[in-house]
């Protein structure tokens, strides 16, 4: 068997595994969209804070945590953590899914003020389901949930998201880096994107007041789909 090849400890921008990967490239156009939108966001927040309605306040604690899970994919992704950027998937998704149904149903912001508890929000499905609008039905929005419920609970089918060739024809599961996976870098790129490109919507819709940077688009992800069903349309936005 040849001996493997050596890999640097910590990847960076000029070596990393998946460069050159379409929708890693569109992932970060995405990336610096959502960052630029957030930090106009930012100014207009600390300098007119009392002018901000619920629903804006809500924005401004939900859409900063779903670009930094954004980032930490993006960064896993770099680093050839693929499995992990996948768990970390879930919460990016429900981040967007609470945004857009808090944009849909603004008479719920204050169950959001409240503590947003347990057994009065809506399911993350039921989210997913109103997120996707004439786009996504149950079964679809199910299976997105479906799927990332067995990668983050360790259950046996999630198991087969770690899995990697061995070099011998054989597999095995990967307590590592994942540097022979590019159909696992795309799918997961290509969906986190799709959410990322929710949440900032979503900003932009919000804070209608403020004027904003034209958007990377989203080419190739309507025609192509993402890992676990088809990412949400704009009319869901």
């Amino acid at each position: 068997m040849a001996e493997p090849t050596e890999a640097p400890a910590v990847f960076t921008t000029d070596n990393e595994p998946y460069l050159g990967l379409p929708s890693v490239l569109w992932f970060d156009r995405v990336i610096v969209w959502a960052l630029d939108c957030s930090g106009r966001v930012a100014a207009y927040k600390h300098a007119s804070s009392r002018e901000l309605v619920p629903l804006q306040h809500a924005a401004c604690q939900i859409i900063p945590q779903g670009i930094n899970i954004a980032l930490a994919i993006r960064e896993l992704i770099r680093q050839a953590y693929l499995f992990p950027a996948l768990v970390l998937m879930r919460p990016l998704i429900e981040r967007a899914a609470v945004m857009s149904w808090l944009c849909l149903h603004p008479d719920e912001v204050p169950l959001w003020h409240a503590g947003w508890p347990h057994r009065k929000r809506p399911a993350l499905q039921t989210m997913l389901e109103a997120m996707g609008g004439t786009a996504v039905g149950e079964d679809q929005a199910k299976q997105v949930k479906d799927a990332h419920n067995h990668i983050v609970h360790g259950d046996p089918i999630g198991s087969y998201h770690s899995l990697v060739p061995l070099g011998d024809g054989r597999v095995g599961y990967a307590p590592g880096k994942m540097l022979d996976s590019p159909d696992v870098a795309d799918a997961v790129a290509m969906e986190a994107q799709c959410y990322l490109l929710v949440l900032t919507e979503r900003m932009r819709q919000v804070f209608a007041q403020l004027e904003f940077p034209a958007g990377p688009g989203s080419q190739g992800i309507a025609a192509r789909g993402v890992a676990f069903g088809q990412p949400f349309s704009s009319s869901g936005l």
